[in-house]
This record gives structure tokens, sequence and C-alpha cells, in this order.
């Protein structure tokens, strides 16, 4: 087994204390292709809008979106912003145990970005927030929300936005507790005297805060160790991870060591929120029993798992899996969706350009050389072939126990390094039709053993122009077979 694999075994039983400055995200998306007649300024036409929780509740769901238990800490006014975010956490984050206090005093910390949709180029951000210290009785409150809490975690995430709730009473309590305690602490920070985080196990500073911390200049690798060291021993830190963005990131520790960790190579269509996911992630690694070094590779994977992706973005386990544990080729790897929010990305330039999408799904366990014609003819009926496939859970409710053989994972890769198959996409459910709802393929493809009115979709494809479209089999050929056979010889 993979050291990794042996790290994210431990995942589900985890649980992270997230303490920090929550706001609501929003990014409204559009075209611009004129310029308005009243100022020198593009014009926007609005074509979609999204709203997500973030800030420090942006690495609160990237815990959990790894599968790990949450505790999250914050303050929210009380206000339409506040109204998103209670929605937000109760229909799209309900693992998340969110301790909430309620300040109507104080605005809901929001920020709007306007972007170019063809070109993921942000045009404007515009907040609304006050950057002020919470009062004292608020104060007291997180301090006694946070001890009450501290018990249950195994690691803890300061994310400090520098918007009020992380005063230097709160963090010096936060930290000193953890240390008493044996539990790591991460701290995302945002000030320039970064003295207020004594004590932390971990702190992230990207190079422009590294700089301003330590008024050292930063321009090589080499500077950038120097000041993280010299930052390391001021502050008390076990290590510093400096963020290099298409650098990389070094990891300096207390005893003098220095990692640098270069950048995966990968198209960014949006930076928004990448420190957060590395700050998660780097929880759930230490509290897992990670050392620095492979806590700070899977922080690095993910970061380049979340740039790809359209706004705040988080990453599942099965994603950083796989960036950290590649397919055979970087092409074979691009070619495997595990999050549909990503589908959007690959069927829209597909459409643009007039292809036609086909669709076909199974489980796909040992692959033969049935599955082989199955695919290949079905690529041959359309311009673009999506394949859908069950879950490793999806297939044991379908096929029993001792099944699938091959993990989701290697199913996947085996699939993606086919000439034919242009996407692989996971999907949970026991059928494929709300991933064909989302897909709205043009072709509809399935083995002929199958009739044209039994393939799961075919109302969804046809009502919306498409067609179903029936390939002949390879005689002779069963996943089933193969594996009974095997069980016989055994």
């Amino acid at each position: 087994m993979h050291p990794f694999d042996q790290q994210f075994a431990e995942v589900a039983d985890v649980t992270v204390l997230c303490i920090g400055d929550l706001m609501l995200d929003e990014f409204v998306y559009g075209e611009v292709s004129r310029i308005s007649p009243e100022a020198p300024t593009p014009v926007l036409a609005v074509t979609r809008e999204s709203k997500v929780i973030g800030g420090a509740g942006n690495v609160a769901r990237g815990i959990a979106a790894l599968g790990a238990r949450c505790l999250f800490v914050a303050v929210m006014g009380e206000d339409g912003a506040s109204q998103e975010l209670d929605r937000g956490f109760r229909e799209d984050w309900p693992s998340i145990e969110a301790h909430i206090l309620r300040d109507p005093s104080r605005p809901t910390t929001r920020k709007v970005r306007f972007v170019s949709e063809h070109h993921s180029t942000h045009l404007l951000r515009a907040d609304w927030e006050v950057a002020a210290p919470v009062s004292a009785e608020m104060e007291r409150l997180l301090i006694d929300t946070a001890n009450s809490l501290l018990r249950r975690a195994d690691a803890v995430v300061l994310s400090d936005y520098a918007k009020g709730v992380l005063s230097p009473r709160l963090i010096r309590a936060v930290i000193d507790a953890a240390k008493a305690g044996g539990k790591p602490v991460i701290v995302d920070p945002k000030r320039h005297d970064f003295g207020i985080y004594h004590g932390a196990t971990l702190i992230t500073p990207n190079r422009k805060e590294l700089a301003d911390a330590t008024r050292r200049t930063v321009a090589s690798g080499d500077d950038i160790a120097a000041a993280a060291h010299e930052l390391c021993g001021g502050i008390g830190s076990d290590a510093v991870l400096v963020t290099r963005s298409e650098e990389g990131m070094t990891l300096c520790l207390r005893n003098g060591e220095a990692l640098h960790v270069p950048a995966y190579p990968v198209k960014i269509r949006d930076v928004s929120g990448a420190g957060d996911t590395v700050a998660a992630v780097l929880a759930v690694m230490l509290a897992s029993g990670s050392g620095f070094e492979g806590a700070v590779r899977a922080a690095n994977a993910a970061g380049a798992v979340v740039v790809g992706k359209r706004g705040t973005a988080t990453v599942s386990l099965s994603e950083l899996r796989s960036r950290l544990l590649p397919a055979a080729s970087l092409a074979s790897e691009e070619k495997i969706v595990f999050d549909w929010a990503a589908l959007g990305d690959h069927l829209g330039e597909w459409r643009r350009v007039g292809l036609r999408i086909g669709f076909t799904n199974g489980c796909f366990d040992l692959l033969h050389p049935g599955h082989v014609k199955l695919l290949t003819e079905a690529r041959a009926a359309c311009d673009r072939l999506v394949v859908g496939l069950n879950s490793d859970a999806s297939v044991t409710r379908l096929k029993g126990k001792g099944r699938p053989v091959q993990h989701q994972q290697g199913r996947a890769e085996v699939l993606a390094a086919l000439e034919a198959v242009d996407l692989v996409v996971i999907f949970e459910q026991d059928t494929p039709i709300e991933l064909i709802r989302r897909i709205r393929p043009r072709i509809l493809i399935k083995g002929a053993d199958y009739r044209a009115d039994q393939v799961v979709g075919r109302e969804l494809v046809e009502a919306d122009g498409g067609e179903v479209v029936l390939v002949t089999l390879a005689p002779g050929y069963s996943t089933t077979r193969l594996v009974d056979r095997r069980t016989a010889e055994v």
C-alpha cells in the first residue's frame, strides 16, 4: 500500500477545529463583448451566478470535502448574506458542525467577483465588510466555544483574514490550550506582526506576507529559506510553509532543514480560496499522523486541483489521490472527473465548437475485449465519449460482496488510458440517470443486449433531441464469468 493510501484511510476518523473569519463568496459570470458607452469599462453580459461559503468557511468546506469531521467556529451578522450562509451550511454542507455566533451590529463579510466566463478573468471584486475587532463579550463567547470544542479535535486551523474574529487574546488562548493537549495548530496568517501566532505548529504565509513579516528581500529560493527560518525561530513554530504560487512551496523546519516542492503543471482557472484548501489539507494530514513533508506534498497537490476549477472550490479525497498517485500519463489523469462541478469546463468547450457528446456507462471491473469493442464503437457514434463509471460502493450494491475486483481509481485509470474514451466520470448512484441529466448527451450508447426502451436515460436524451444507439457486443466475454472462473480455480 502506498504511504498516502495509509494516511487517507485514517481521514474519516479525524476531527479538525477551524476558527476564523467567515464570509460569503459570490461569483457573477458572463461574457464581455463591448465597452460601456457611459464610461471606458467593459460590459459584462451576465450568464450565471453562484454563492458559496467562503473565508474560514472555505477551510471548513475543504476539511469536510476530504471526509474528515469539522468543528467550525465563526461570527456573522443578521442580514441577507448570513441567510445565504445559513442555507449553505444547512443544505450543502450539513456534515460541518457549525457553531456560528450572531452579531447584529456587524455586517456579514461578503465578496462579489465579476468574472469573464470565456477567459476566466476576474474583472472586478466588490467587498462588504467591517474589518474591526469583535466586542469583548463576543470575544469571550468565541473563546468559551473554542475551548469547549477543542477536546474533541485532533488538530486546529486558525484562518485569519484580519476581519476581527481572531483577536490576540483568542489566538493566544487557542494555541496555548492546543499545545497543552498535544494538538497541532495550523495558521493561515494575514497580519504583519506574526508574533501574535507564537507557538503555532505550522504557519503558511505567501511570499509577500513572509517579506512583510520579516522585512527581508525574498527574491530567490535561498532568500525565502533564510527568511522562513528566521520567522520560524522568532515565533517559536515547528515549521513555516511558504506558498509561492506557480513556483510551488517551500517548507522550512525549526532544525534548519528546507524542502522545496515544485508546483504541478496545471491550467489555472481561478485561484480564489487556494490558500484555504492548503490549510485544510495540512490540518487533515497532520491530524491523521502524517509528517510535515507528506502533509505539504498533499497540500501542494490539492492546490493544483482547486486552481483548475472555477470559483471558490474544494478537493475530494479521490481527486487528491488521483493527483498524488497519477495515472500512467497526464492525459489520462486529466480525463478522470470525480467532482461533477468540473464537468462544465469539459462539456462547455466541446459544445462551443459543435461536437456531439456521447455517453455510455458500466462497472468495467475487469476490462476485457468485449468492453474495448463497446467503447470503440461507442466512440465511432459520437465526437466525444463520456463514460460513466460506477463507484466502488455502487458496484458492491449491484454485483454483491467481493466486487469490485479493482477499486474505482484503478478502473478509471484503465478506461482513461483508452484512446476511445474522452472523459471518465465516477457516479455513486445505482443508475446513471442523474449523471445523464447533468451531461445532456446527444448520443446515448449501450450494448445490443439491451432494448432501446430498457436503456436508462432514453427519455431524457430523446426529449432533448438526441438518440439511443445500440452497438453489437463481442460474444463470449463477461466480467462475472471471469471472476467465477478465477474463484473456481482457486
